[in-house]
This record gives structure tokens, C-alpha cells and sequence, in this order.
């Protein structure tokens, strides 16, 4: 089967490649995918360039969640739609997959949109629910929301009931949000921080962000007493640091987002985490935006689209 390989790390992907790699077979306690779509996220563009926490040993594949139809596998039949998390191995023809890590597809979503849920959604679902505790009503200011991971946060943070500000450096992006989620307002980043305080009051009483660098500066002063600020990753590729008198004047929290880490430390929640964002996505109450799909063979123009962040959703590849 092809598979994308990591064989050397490196910033411009010159050390990943399409390669032919023996075929998996299925064992106990496993299931043999065949892979219909798999989604990209930031994590897997970092894990190219040895940047993500997780560093598997060389050479690897990359991939963190698919959709497509069981081959072969324990509880299942051949043929069954399913959805699963892999962490790694997604960006190929077939996977093999703890049978624990694999659902059925929701019907009503393509796989390409079912294979965007897990990752993103959970992320969102952990930080809003699980830590932060949104109530609805609250503010809630969402930056990258235009990304994968940030637009899981807006859908979810508006089911919730929370009045939602999205942030982008793309206009015309945002306008799509505006369209398609009913955010209730959009603003540029970096630059929105008088804006925030005049919409919201005095401040978000949740950030979600997954930008860092500048973004997270200004978001230190757009919050709101007692509000929760959730660092969720670094796209900027600067990781900001704040001085304690900040959240100790303003009475706010920061709160790391590892959602996959805290599923691990707390494997009970971590079901009931799963459990509630394919609940959400059967129930239609979340709405996966797919942006584009790519070929397997087209896979460095789709890494290059997630590098310069040119996405409304998610990026899928499609083997």
C-alpha cells in the first residue's frame, strides 16, 4: 500500500515522502481500515519538522484521524463505515487501529467531514467544557476561528449558548463564519483588543487560542476579570510568555488544552469526552466544515495550504 513517511525531519518536507510500505494485517484486539479521508492538523505539519510534543522515532507516518470502511477486525464487519483516531499512521491506503478507537460514521456525514471531528471537536469540547466551563450567555472570543481546531471551538461554543467573537487575519474568511455559524462578531488579529472590551463590556470571559505569539499578548489585556484564558497551541510559531501580575491584577486563569493528554490522565472523562462529540455529531447539533480535499499523491500542496493557515476547516486527504 502507499503511505506517507516521515524518513528524515526537516522544515520544508524535503525528508517526507509517498512511499510503498507492506500492507497491515489485522490482529487481535485491532481493526483494519481502509482509509476513505483522512484529516490534516497542525500537529502532523510539526511532526514533519520534529516540533510537536509527541516525536515518534524515525521513520513514522502521519495521520491522527480517519474515516473509511473496516476490513478486517475485532467487533466489526467488513464493510462497516467507521471513524477512528489513529495519532499516527492516517495518511495512507489502509490502517491498523486499537478496535477501542473506532466508531461507527455518523450516516449523515460524508467521510471526509467525519474524519474532521474527532480531533478538532475534542480540543474544543475539552477546553470549553471540561475546563472552562462556558455558560451560555458568557463572551467567548475564539482566535485562528477560521482553522479546523478554531472553528470546532466557535460551532461549539454557539451550541452552548455562548455569544462568540471570531478572529482572523482574512476578511473575506471570517465573513464565512459570519454566514455559515452566526458569530455574533468578527475582528481582525492582531488588533482587536479595544473592540472586545467595547462589545463585550470590559472583557471575554473565555479565549480560546491556538495562535499565540501577539495574539496571546493582546489577549492578556482583553479579558475579563476572572475569565479563563485557553492556551491551546502556538501557529504563529512564537510561544508568549505572561508576567504573573497579570492574571494576579486581573484575576484570571490560564489553562493549557492537551485534550488527548487529558483523556490519558483521566481515562474515564476521556470516554465521556469522546462519547459527548460523536453524541453531538449523530445528533447534527455540530456542523464539520470540510474546506478541501487532496489526493494522497497531492499531499505536500495540502500541507502547504495548512502551513500558510489557507483553510475555512478542515483539509482532508483523500487516498
Amino acid at each position: 500500500m502507499r503511505a506517507l513517511v516521515v524518513s528524515q525531519l526537516s522544515p520544508d518536507l524535503s525528508g517526507t515522502a509517498l512511499r510503498d510500505v507492506p500492507d497491515p494485517v489485522a490482529t487481535p484486539g485491532k481493526v483494519l481500515i481502509r482509509v476513505k479521508a483522512a484529516a490534516l492538523n497542525f500537529p502532523d505539519l510539526l511532526m514533519t519538522r520534529g516540533e510537536y510534543q509527541l516525536k515518534p522515532p524515525l521513520p513514522f507516518a502521519p495521520g491522527m484521524e480517519v474515516a473509511g470502511e473496516v476490513i478486517d477486525g475485532d467487533g466489526f464487519t467488513p464493510g462497516d463505515a467507521v471513524v477512528a483516531g489513529t495519532r499516527l499512521g492516517g495518511f495512507a491506503d489502509m490502517v491498523l487501529v486499537d478496535a477501542a478507537a473506532v466508531r461507527p460514521k455518523p450516516p449523515h456525514l460524508s467521510f471526509a467531514q467525519a474524519a474532521g471531528v474527532g480531533a478538532a471537536y475534542l480540543t474544543a469540547y475539552v477546553a470549553l467544557v471540561r475546563l472552562a466551563k462556558v455558560q451560555a450567555g458568557e463572551w467567548v472570543l475564539v482566535h485562528g476561528a477560521t482553522g479546523g481546531v478554531g472553528l470546532a471551538a466557535v460551532d461549539l461554543a454557539k451550541g452552548l449558548g455562548a455569544r462568540v467573537i471570531a478572529t482572523s487575519r482574512s476578511p473575506e474568511k471570517l465573513a464565512v463564519l459570519a454566514e455559515e455559524y452566526g458569530v455574533d462578531a468578527t475582528l481582525p488579529a492582531p488588533g482587536f483588543r479595544d473592540a472586545v472590551k467595547e462589545l463585550t463590556g470590559g472583557g471575554a470571559d473565555v479565549i480560546y487560542d491556538p495562535v499565540g505569539g501577539d495574539v496571546f499578548d493582546e489577549s492578556v489585556r482583553s479579558i475579563a476579570f476572572g475569565g479563563r484564558l485557553c492556551v491551546v497551541g502556538f501557529t504563529s510559531g512564537r510561544i508568549a510568555s505572561v508576567s504573573t501580575n497579570m492574571p494576579l491584577i486581573k484575576g484570571f486563569s490560564v489553562i493549557g488544552v492537551r485534550a488527548g493528554e487529558y483523556g490519558r490522565q483521566f481515562p474515564d472523562k476521556g470516554r465521556e469526552n469522546q462519547e459527548a462529540i460523536w453524541a453531538l455529531a449523530s445528533e447534527g447539533r455540530i456542523r464539520p466544515r470540510v474546506h478541501a480535499e487532496y489526493s494522497l499523491a497531492g499531499w505536500r500542496a495540502a500541507f502547504d495550504a495548512m502551513a500558510r493557515s489557507d483553510m475555512v476547516g478542515k483539509i482532508v486527504l483523500v487516498p
